[in-house]
Order: C-alpha cells, then structure tokens, then sequence
C-alpha cells in the first residue's frame, strides 16, 4: 500500500493524511486521530493500525513505548508496505462480517415495558 491507499476505508482517510496530522497536530492518544477526518470512528477496523502509525510517528508516543518495552516490534509501515489494496479491503470485509455476525448471534435483551405507574386515590 503507498501513502496515499485509505487506512481508515469509512471516510477514505489515506495513510498519508494521517501521518500528517500526527506530524503536524502531535496527538498524545491514538484516540484523538479522529479528529483527522473522522479515521477510526467509523467501523473500527483501522483502530489498531492507526494505534501503531500514532506510536510510530509520534515523539511523545515513541518515547512513552521505549519506556514500556525493550522489544522492538515491526514498524506498521513496513506491514502495511506489504499489502496491497485489495488484501487490505478483504481483511477489512472479513472483520465487518465476523462484526455483523456476532451481532446477529447475540441475544437482545430489550428492557421488560413499563407498566403504567399506580393512579393515586381519590
């Protein structure tokens, strides 16, 4: 996937415009990424990736996860270098249909109806 491939696949968010914010806006949570165009708050499967893009890119955050950990892990953008577009929307199909099917498969449990409250006497 190059920089201008959508991350968040909702709202058509390219990894490039996120990588900008995060340069630019210098977020201290992944959380605050929605604000760049609304990434993230839409079916949640790019949620974890812009997690690690934010770590990645992120002063504050890279120095917070050198503190938390000696292991280096894969930087996302190699990850995501290795996809193609159409794996990443495939993945992503997957991840919204095992959503709708646990979803589907959940009882519901609507609250009992409420009875009339008592009348007072006369």
């Amino acid at each position: 996937m190059d920089l201008d491939s959508p991350i968040c696949l909702c709202f058509n968010v390219s990894r490039r415009k996120i990588i900008r914010f995060i340069k630019v806006e210098k977020p201290r949570r992944a959380s605050q990424l929605s604000e760049c165009f609304g990434a993230g708050t839409g079916c949640g499967w790019c949620r974890p990736i812009l997690e690690r893009l934010n770590q990645q890119h992120s002063t504050f955050a890279q120095s917070t996860a050198q503190l938390a950990s000696d292991q280096p892990t894969e930087p996302i953008d190699r990850q995501l270098d290795s996809l193609d577009p159409d794996q990443y929307q495939a993945a992503r199909q997957a991840y919204r249909d095992q959503k709708r099917a646990q979803s589907q498969s959940e009882p519901t449990t609507d609250p009992p109806a409420a009875e009339d409250p008592p009348k007072p006497p006369r």
